[in-house]
């Protein structure tokens, strides 16, 4: 099989499994098909939104899918609801539509994927650094912290969904902190999808001052070696440019680019 046929492939199969058959990301929340796109709705606190459109949706049916998510999301009293649109999605000019209809375009990440038995799964910590899984409601609160330092984003939705996660189904979650004494210097989390190949990685932001001395990669080798142990075959990232050089001299490839739309109802 050639390189362009590996790539092919495996897009293919991360829009099957992960899009077009997409499972609810969390408790309480449900994924359904309606017309020609996939959707997540769940509570305000948890991601809604558009995860996979057809690949036939042509410039005559888009402006009308795109208004039927604005009244579901209108409907249902969101704050937010999110088109997560990929660079291989149609029609080519979708993105245009969508902030033609009061989408906002953020900032694009880059999708990679990589086999999960070609990664390296040893731990390289620096000296006084170590890791520890997140169990508790406090481990969740140390996760936000460094979070909020090394992203300088709000992480109040994102501790709602990770508590959740830890009493409703802890066995596709995995949460990891890095400790310096008893300051988070870094958080990330592993959603583990069953019944697809994928696990997916996700945070992994390293406060400023310990940037550069392999947390990062440490984070990424703890969870890969925790996803092959549980027999996942592909690991996923959204990475930002920032990222996005550390794992592919890692090992992962990139598959195309992925920009969240955003649609938020004038209060």
């Amino acid at each position: 099989m050639t390189q362009n046929q590996d790539h092919g492939s495996l897009l293919a199969a991360f829009d099957r499994e992960m899009r077009e058959l997409a499972r609810p990301d969390g408790p309480g929340v449900h994924v359904e098909r309606t017309g020609d796109v996939v959707r997540q709705s769940g509570a305000a606190h948890d991601w809604n939104g558009v995860v996979w459109s057809s690949p036939d949706l042509d410039a005559a049916r888009a402006d009308a899918a795109i208004a039927a998510q604005v009244a579901h999301c209108v409907g249902r009293g969101y704050e937010e609801f999110e088109w997560k649109l990929y660079g291989h999605d149609r029609p080519a000019d979708l993105g245009a539509r969508l902030q033609a209809a009061g989408f906002e375009a953020e900032e694009p990440e880059t999708l990679l994927v990589a086999p999960v038995a070609e990664l390296p799964t040893e731990v390289v910590l620096p000296d006084g650094v170590r890791l520890r899984t997140v169990r508790e409601e406090a481990d969740v609160e140390l996760m936000a912290r460094a979070h909020e330092q090394a992203f300088g984003s709000d992480w109040t939705r994102l501790r709602h969904q990770v508590l959740a996660r830890l009493k409703e189904d802890p066995d596709h979650f995995v949460g990891v902190l890095a400790m310096a004494g008893e300051e988070p210097v870094s958080s990330a989390r592993m959603e583990l999808y069953p019944g697809t190949g994928f696990a997916g990685l996700w945070g992994g932001g390293t406060v400023e001052a310990w940037r550069g001395r392999g947390v990062y990669r440490a984070l990424i080798a703890f969870r890969a070696r925790i996803a092959a142990e549980r027999g996942f075959r592909y690991l996923q990232v959204d990475a930002t440019e920032l990222s996005r050089p550390i794992l592919q001299r890692l090992g992962f490839t990139a598959l195309t680019t992925t920009t969240p739309y955003v649609y938020r109802p004038a209060s």
